[in-house]
């Protein structure tokens, strides 16, 4: 069994369950650093052990641009290359979608991107992907999907659900293909995504349509992008209610604490974002008490740890005015200790959930965490 839920909460959809991988397995909830170029921003493999993170995302098309897949298979695949002992998924470079110098356009066969470093236009098309995906030797490999932006009209929303749903198809075929020898404990897993925005009616035909096809997982994309958190929430409940019970739900690009914490309450399972780590560089920081921003002139003297009731390493060691000085001067060390301290506030945050599902506390947990996040972070 790839996946089994171990615990439910009484009082919301919240669960703690176990997802199995040829590279081991892991408790569910949990939240993945984002490693696009296998590498999380500033932060190396150990640091990713030191702050028990136990899963990783990269991104398939990028590799596949540099250093290439090839490459990263001679080298024993990505946990190998980059001597990272744990579960690592590959998201298709979907997300690409999103960006306007990469994405030039799609149509029925596949994407059409723009190579940054050659200068050149590649297409990808969901078998292509399924392939690169299998030699980069992740554990969780995502469909390819038609990734639409929040602001794009319904109607061209609905023709990403369309696209997306029909890439699915071939991608499992694709991916059924390509592992037909492999035995059950050697084989990558494959995850579907579901999409249609903000609109319940798009995301309700999605989530049916994904759903019905039989994957290893099942992933909610498209949200987490700027668009109000109670439209957010509303397709989440949507997405839920359809898709597989049995089976883990992955939120695509959801990183911040409260996010997390209602869409776990939802019975979402997994997590990824560059959310943490891009706003440490910029310098604003989460703490039990809110988010700070240690730029600010406040701080200069501030000889207190981030947050008190952190333990992690930047916590127990440095002030808030230390580290208000290397980030405003740039510096690289000033980078990988502010991204540190969040992304081991966020796998503390999921470590705690688990317990406190388990004990069937959860919904007291959350409603005591917000409380404090957001009453007191202006007083930080």
């Amino acid at each position: 069994m790839t996946f089994k839920i171990l615990h439910k909460d009484g009082k919301t959809k919240a669960r703690v369950g176990v997802l199995k991988t040829k590279s081991g397995k892991i408790e569910t909830p949990f939240f993945m650093p984002v490693a696009t170029k296998t590498a999380a921003k500033h932060i190396s493999s150990e640091d990713l052990h030191s702050m028990s993170a136990k899963a990783i995302i990269s991104n398939a098309f990028v590799l596949s641009l540099r250093p290439g897949e090839d490459l990263i298979k001679e080298m024993g695949g990505i946990g190998e290359f980059m001597s990272y002992k744990g579960i690592v998924f590959t998201d298709s470079g979907g997300f690409q979608m999103y960006s306007p110098s990469l994405y030039i356009g799609s149509k029925e066969e596949g994407v059409m991107f723009r190579d940054p470093y050659a200068g050149e236009k590649k297409f990808v098309t969901p078998e292509e992907n399924m392939k690169i995906q299998l030699k980069l030797g992740s554990d969780v490999a995502m469909c390819l999907d038609s990734m639409p932006l929040i602001e794009e009209s319904k109607k061209s929303i609905a023709e990403a659900v369309r696209k997306t749903t029909n890439w699915a198809k071939r991608c499992k075929i694709q991916h059924d293909k390509l592992q037909f020898n492999v035995s059950d404990n050697k084989r990558q897993l494959l995850f579907g995504i579901c999409q249609g925005g903000i609109h319940g009616d798009l995301r309700e035909i999605s989530a049916k349509q994904i759903g019905e096809i039989d994957f290893d997982g099942y992933a909610i994309g498209g949200l987490a992008l700027g668009e109000p958190k109670e439209a957010e929430y509303k397709m989440i409940d949507v997405a839920k209610s359809i898709l597989p019970e049995n089976k883990p739900v992955y939120l695509m690009g959801a990183g911040e604490p409260i996010e997390l914490l209602e869409a776990v309450s939802r019975g979402v399972d997994i997590f990824d974002s560059r959310f943490p780590t891009k706003n440490a560089r910029r310098g604003t920081l989460f703490t039990s008490k809110g988010r700070i921003s240690i730029r600010n002139a406040a701080f200069k003297k501030d000889n207190g740890p981030i947050d008190k009731e952190c333990d992690c390493f930047v916590c127990k060691t440095y002030t808030r005015a230390y580290l208000r000085h290397l980030l405003m001067h740039e510096e690289g060390v000033g980078f990988r200790l502010a991204s540190y301290h969040n992304l081991y506030f966020l796998q503390n945050l999921m470590e705690n959930s688990r317990k406190e599902i388990k004990s069937g506390k959860f919904k007291s947990f959350v409603e005591n965490f917000k409380k404090k996040y957001l009453l007191s972070r202006l007083k930080n």
